[in-house]
């Protein structure tokens, strides 16, 4: 499968699962996170959004296209996940879900700026 238009780096293997890991982790109290396109984008433009998980298998792609672009303009580390399915589980949804934001960091703060700072290396942010 080829990568979507929106996509604009290399995504080492691995980090999708160590981003995946501390989501799960943050989401088990879902006031932690904003879910869905709608909720994600508002947290991005607020300068609330930590962390920001886009899928890759979204359908239209322009669903979630002004993601990046917005995340690199307001200097917030984004991150691709393989799949819808995969991303709502992380994030302790019944539901799949096209895009969401770490907006309060809990315990694991040292984790997601870690993962935030190797990001915005890739990313050029």
């Amino acid at each position: 499968m080829s990568k979507p238009f929106y996509v604009n780096y290399d995504q080492p293997d691995g980090l999708e699962n160590d981003a995946l890991a501390v989501l799960e982790n943050v989401s088990i109290d879902l006031e932690n996170i904003r879910k869905g396109t709608n909720e994600t984008t508002k947290s991005i433009e607020r300068g609330e959004a930590k962390l920001v998980y886009i899928a890759l298998d979204v359908d239209p792609p322009e669903i979630v296209a002004h993601l990046p672009l917005l995340c690199k303009d307001k200097k917030i580390a984004y991150l691709y996940v393989s799949s819808k399915e995969i991303l709502g589980k992380a994030c302790n949804l019944g539901v799949k879900t096209a895009s969401c934001a770490i907006a309060h960091e809990g315990e694991v703060k040292a984790k997601i700026d870690n993962l935030a700072t190797r990001i915005k290396e890739l990313a050029g942010i």
